[in-house]
C-alpha cells in the first residue's frame, strides 16, 4: 500500500486550533511603559508659500513672520528660501500655482528649489467644492 493516511494529522492540526482558539483570549496582551518627557514639542511652523502667477511672477509669503507678500525674481527665490529656513529649520515649502499658470512655469521654480537643496518642498492644492 503505497498511500498516506492523512486522517490522523487533520484530527491533530482540528485539536491544535481548538485548543489555540480557546487558549488565545486567555493571554494578556504585553504592557509597554513609555517614557515621559519633560518638555512639549515645539509648534509647527506655518509654511513659506510660493506664489506663482499666470504671467510667470512669484511671490513669497512667509505666514510665521506676517500675511505680507513680498515679490521675488527666480534667481532670487532659492538665495531668500535657504535663508528663512536658516532663521526656522524644519519650516517646509509650499508651491501655489494659479490655475491659468503654465504647469511649465511651476515646475521651473520646483526644479529650481531641488536644485538648490532646499528641503521640505511640496504643491499646494485647494480642495474642490461640492
Amino acid at each position: 500500500m503505497a498511500e498516506i493516511n492523512v486522517v490522523p494529522y487533520i484530527d491533530v492540526m482540528l485539536v491544535l486550533l481548538i485548543i489555540f482558539m480557546v487558549a488565545a483570549p486567555l493571554i494578556n496582551p504585553g504592557q509597554i511603559d513609555l517614557p515621559q518627557v519633560g518638555q512639549k514639542l515645539d509648534p509647527a511652523v506655518a509654511p513659506i508659500e510660493v506664489r506663482v502667477r499666470a504671467g510667470g511672477e512669484l511671490a513669497v509669503v512667509d505666514r510665521a513672520k506676517g500675511p505680507d507678500e513680498r515679490l521675488v525674481r527666480q534667481a532670487d527665490l532659492a538665495a531668500f528660501i535657504r535663508q528663512t529656513q536658516k532663521e526656522s529649520p524644519g519650516q517646509a515649502v509650499v508651491i501655489a500655482g494659479d490655475k491659468n499658470a503654465r504647469y511649465e512655469e511651476i515646475l521651473k521654480v520646483l526644479d529650481l528649489l531641488q536644485r538648490s537643496q532646499v528641503q521640505r518642498v511640496g504643491l499646494l492644492a485647494r480642495p474642490a467644492t461640492p
